[in-house]
């Protein structure tokens, strides 16, 4: 996750395995709450020291525990940053490897049409048919379906 990978570069290596295993005590939290307690936990350690560290993560709370209003299901796909990193690397590779890139106009078609054939191995969402509720704005909480949602 590049959040982690953010607040490990503000911290010596030598407390970097350590804070590792903190912030995925966050992300793996099968709750929020449990996920807000691990959260506060760090802050405790981490916060007074490396402040540098904490105070992004501090900042940007409520966001990066968003995915507990989601479908458990979507977490796996919620968590990651992988599908735009690995969408933009095909996109970046072939760009690279093209002398004269010509108009704006035939170097954004080429960057489509690499984003089109990427899109064809791309994997599908864990149930999917649960889309269909996030649209209608039914309620999940801490992944499963809020019962008073009706």
């Amino acid at each position: 996750m590049r959040e982690t990978a953010n607040v490990l570069n503000k911290l010596p290596k030598g407390m970097q395995p350590k804070a590792k295993d903190r912030l995925h005590e966050i992300w793996t939290a099968s709750t929020r709450k449990g996920a807000v307690g691990s959260f506060d936990a760090f802050v405790q350690d981490f916060g007074a020291t490396y402040e540098a560290a904490v105070m992004r993560q501090i900042e940007d709370r409520d966001e990066l525990l968003t995915f507990y209003d989601f479908p458990a299901e979507h977490w796996r796909h919620l968590r990651t940053t992988n599908p735009i990193e690995s969408t933009f690397s095909m996109v970046r590779l072939r760009h690279r490897r093209t002398t004269g890139n010509g108009s704006r106009e035939a170097c954004l078609a080429m960057v489509f049409k690499l984003a089109q054939s990427a899109e064809r191995r791309w994997r599908q969402v864990n149930s999917n048919e649960l889309i269909t509720h996030i649209n209608l704005g039914v309620r999940f909480t801490d992944g499963t379906l809020d019962k008073f949602a009706a």
